[in-house]
């Protein structure tokens, strides 16, 4: 596999050329998507604590574990 050496700035030219045509999402897609985050993962962890709570409680009373 032969490697191929280009010009630094004809790289640079390159990579501007790229990140130009990215579509940027808005400052309110932003906001948006990141509180959707925040709010799954809360609820994610609430699932899994309540989750861990039965199973623990299940085991205790399987094997009389106080």
């Amino acid at each position: 596999m032969a490697i191929m050496t280009k010009n630094p700035i004809e790289f640079v030219r390159e990579v501007r050329a790229e990140v130009a045509r990215v579509n940027w999402p808005s400052r309110r897609e932003t906001m948006i998507t990141t509180t959707m985050v925040f709010i799954f993962v809360v609820i994610a962890a609430l699932f899994f604590l309540v989750a861990d709570k039965i199973i623990a409680f299940v085991i205790k009373l399987l094997l009389g574990v106080s």
